[in-house]
């Protein structure tokens, strides 16, 4: 395969390689021990820590060097490895990937349309109104639109040194700090990547972001279920997720997907509630008027009949479609029938989040067995 030339390569890339590296006095590889972690990939650069039981392993030197060699011959003699292999004893993996962070947030959408973006940056916003230190990734890898809503299209994160470590430094606009593989490519690219690459991209943004102390992180994902919503469980121990669905079936009977992926047995992520986005239209100029366009109080009943909190129903306003074009947000103007709205999402939330929190067991990262 050394001679066989690469256009990129991926993590699953290296992992496929280093399965044939097995411990020494052992019957299995070091991928099937769970020793390789934190894989980063940096064009023909790649490093990756090996996690040892002892520090004081007599096997690590061998180990290290046959995983170099298994690199060079599977993935090309101008891999760059030599010297990017980091041994660590198991106690140090052990550590939180953010510590300065204290509730992690997915906010999710069985289908797309349904205003879940626009759903995440106000509530964002309006958290950080309440006083809370708040960040967003948007994990919304192929459709980046974050960036946009926030109004900072033109803006690129710098990197920044912490502790001798590079790390990116979170863009912020309206209270909150933001990261977005938009940030990182042309807003006129389509962004054709495998789902290794997509899955990588994230883990970046979230582990790799100088997040600093935050009460809440947002996680923008993208619609439905995939291969991200999966990196995210296993990269950080996900607090809770929210739902927004619009009224109509149409959109409801993939609410109960999304329910289900977050409730079963192998993820197990509590669901904080369902947020009800363009619960029904209101003119700005009739602003006491209710018109159910997409039915009425759909999320709600569903709500109700899954045992799930209705944090928020959200109107259809001119003025919300206008904000996330124009990058300042409806939850800026707390006036505004779409501020309060946004606030008391907040609020809802918040509450939710603190007795999930008292209640429940704190999330585990979701340990998936490699065969």
């Amino acid at each position: 395969m050394a001679d066989t030339p690469r256009k990129f390569i991926v993590p699953k890339d290296v992992t496929d390689a280093l399965r044939t590296v097995q411990f020494p006095g052992g019957k299995e590889n070091i991928v099937a021990l769970d020793m390789v972690q934190e894989i980063r990939i940096a064009g023909k650069k790649v490093t990756f820590s090996l996690v040892f039981q002892r520090s004081d392993d007599p096997n690590m030197a061998a180990v290290i060097q046959q995983c170099e060699e298994t690199i060079l011959r599977e993935l090309g003699a101008d891999v760059e490895i030599k010297g990017n292999i980091t041994p660590k004893a198991i106690h140090q993996m052990e550590r939180p990937i953010l510590p300065g962070v204290k509730n992690i947030v997915a906010v999710s959408s069985g289908k797309g349309g349904v205003g879940k973006s626009t759903v995440a940056v106000n509530l964002a916003v309006a958290l950080a109104k309440t006083g809370a230190s708040v960040g967003v990734v948007d994990a919304d890898i192929f459709g980046p639109s974050i960036p946009k809503m926030f109004g900072a299209e033109q803006i690129r994160p710098a990197g920044i040194k912490v502790d001798g470590r590079e790390m990116i430094d979170p863009v912020v606009q309206h209270g909150v700090k933001i990261l977005s593989i938009g940030f990182f490519v042309s807003g006129d690219d389509a962004l054709v990547w495998r789902g290794p690459m997509a899955s990588n991209a994230l883990k970046q943004l979230i582990t790799d972001g100088n997040w600093g102390e935050l009460d809440y992180l947002l996680i923008d994902l993208p619609p439905g279920t995939s291969d991200i919503h999966l990196t995210l469980v296993q990269t950080v121990p996900v607090t809770g997720a929210i739902i927004v669905s619009t009224p109509q079936d149409v959109a409801l009977a993939d609410v109960i997907k999304g329910v289900s992926m977050f409730r079963g047995k192998n993820v197990d992520v509590p669901v904080l509630g369902l947020v009800e986005n363009m619960a029904w239209f209101t003119p700005e100029e009739l602003p006491d008027n209710k018109y159910y366009i997409f039915g009425k109080d759909g999320a709600k009943n569903l709500a109700e009949k899954l045992d799930i909190p209705l944090l928020g129903q959200v109107p259809l306003v001119q003025g919300i479609r206008e904000g996330g074009d124009s990058g300042v947000p409806a939850a800026c103007d707390e006036q505004s029938p779409m501020g309060k709205a946004f606030l008391e999402l907040a609020s809802n939330t918040i509450k939710q989040v603190e007795m999930r929190n008292t209640q429940l067991d704190p999330t585990r990262k979701v340990k998936v067995s490699r065969k």
